[in-house]
């Protein structure tokens, strides 16, 4: 029981500190807006007469906002104050979803005005996300960072993928789509008046320049947070794994996954949302079991083991002729993927420099996401020369094969004996 009490002692501690309150309400928001969207704009974009490949251009357009602005929007938080960069975000997404939403109620709405609005809102989450993961560390402590990005990693997966677009769906077969398109507006204006509340402190803004010292350019502060990255092995190993293994197992994921259950399994599309449900499911339990946790003290190990032997299951999934074979190894591959990323976030925020914490948060996820779209588009033409068994046994061995190399060029082992991250123990009540 004083286990017990500890654990949601430390799920909750952060929420006692106002600012990061409302910063996380308006995070939630934000990803329930997201969430929406993405079920609004497919219906919008038949509603439009478009089919496959006018859908494909305006996801299409999301991705590119955000990869062309994501460095930007790193360089942006370390120069600037992060709490007013998030708040012009929200400002400028309620704005762009009711300029949308008009024109769609109004009947004016073309694809490309979809196209304009994805590639905003993708620009938008590059310039959100690094200042939000910088604002962390000024708002918390470092023994409760664990505990905010671990309910982070619970709460999107269960807004984005399953509480936006059920709301949105529920909307557009009761009205319509421009109707769900506002609803997406109004969940927007919500985060913002959440953000409007978060007081205008020092602590949130970039570091102040000497009297005197000209302030460093946008090259040279992008040369900066390269050069630390490279320079810090731990960090650049990282995420030199980390580009292998997205490389290798997203497209199989995202692209051949559906014909497994179609092919192996002979189901439909409801039996494949069952199947990603389950994977958002193991997320959410990986991002609540670590972030009611201390602080691993063998954090780099743990991390590459979690990402290491979470994509095995996926060398099985070829196999499997069972739903709920499939269903028990998206669930532990969702569990282990969440437990990493929440220790990783958390290790940026620790150990990174404060004033480089934006320029290697977009860092990380621009290399996160550079080969994403490379990788679905692999995918589907490898099934042309290897059957589908043998593309998700090389998803599933590949990341553990790079992983360990990664641990050992990158010294994991010893790095962490000589940077120790021990968590404050807790207080509980007796009884």
């Amino acid at each position: 029981m004083s286990a017990l009490k500890t654990s949601a002692l430390r799920l909750i501690k952060p929420f006692a500190i106002r600012d990061y309150a409302l910063l996380a309400s308006a995070l939630v928001f934000s990803t329930f807006a997201a969430g929406m969207w993405s079920v609004a704009m497919v219906y919008q974009v038949r509603r439009l007469d478009g089919g496959p490949v006018e859908l494909s251009m305006v996801a299409t357009a999301n991705a590119v906002g955000l990869l062309c602005f994501v460095l930007f929007g790193g360089i942006m938080a370390d120069r600037h104050s992060c709490r007013r960069i998030v708040l012009l975000v929200e400002t400028f997404s309620f704005a762009l979803m009711s300029i949308t939403a008009i024109l769609a109620i109004s009947g004016a709405l073309e694809l490309w005005h979809l196209m304009v609005a994805g590639f905003f809102m993708g620009a938008g989450s590059a310039f959100f996300y690094p200042s939000y993961s910088a604002l962390l560390p000024k708002m918390l402590p470092s023994d409760q960072l664990l505990a905010a990005n671990g309910l982070e990693g619970t709460v999107r997966p269960v807004v984005h993928t399953a509480l936006g677009p059920m709301a949105a769906g529920f909307l557009v077969a009761a009205l319509s789509p421009a109707h769900a398109i506002i609803g997406v507006a109004l969940v927007h204006f919500s985060a913002l008046l959440m953000l409007r509340r978060i007081p205008n402190r020092d602590a949130y803004n970039a570091a102040a320049v000497a009297d005197g010292e000209a302030k460093p350019g946008i090259v040279r502060q992008l040369r900066e947070g390269v050069g630390y990255t490279v320079r810090t092995r731990w960090l650049l190993w990282t995420l030199l794994f980390s580009v292998i293994s997205v490389f290798t197992f997203i497209g199989p994921f995202e692209v051949l996954l559906p014909f497994i259950v179609s092919d192996n399994l002979h189901g439909d599309a409801k039996l494949f949302s069952f199947a990603l449900a389950f994977f958002g499911v193991g997320s959410a339990l990986g991002s609540l079991l670590i972030a009611s946790a201390k602080f691993p003290r063998r954090y780099l190990s743990l991390m590459t083991a979690c990402w290491c032997l979470g994509t095995l299951p996926l060398a099985m999934v070829g196999y499997v002729d069972e739903a709920w074979m499939l269903f028990i190894i998206l669930l532990a591959f969702g569990i282990t993927d969440a437990v990493g990323m929440v220790i990783w976030g958390t290790l940026l925020q620790r150990r990174v420099p404060s004033r480089l914490l934006g320029r290697i948060s977009s860092l990380d996820f621009f290399v996160s996401l550079a080969l994403m779209p490379l990788s679905m588009a692999v995918a589907g033409p490898l099934t042309q020369v290897l059957s589908l068994q043998s593309i998700f046994v090389i998803a599933g061995l590949a990341s553990p094969v790079f992983g360990i190399i990664a641990w050992w060029a990158g010294k994991f082992a010893r790095d962490e004996e000589e940077h120790p991250l021990v968590d404050e123990p807790l207080p509980v009540s007796e009884g």
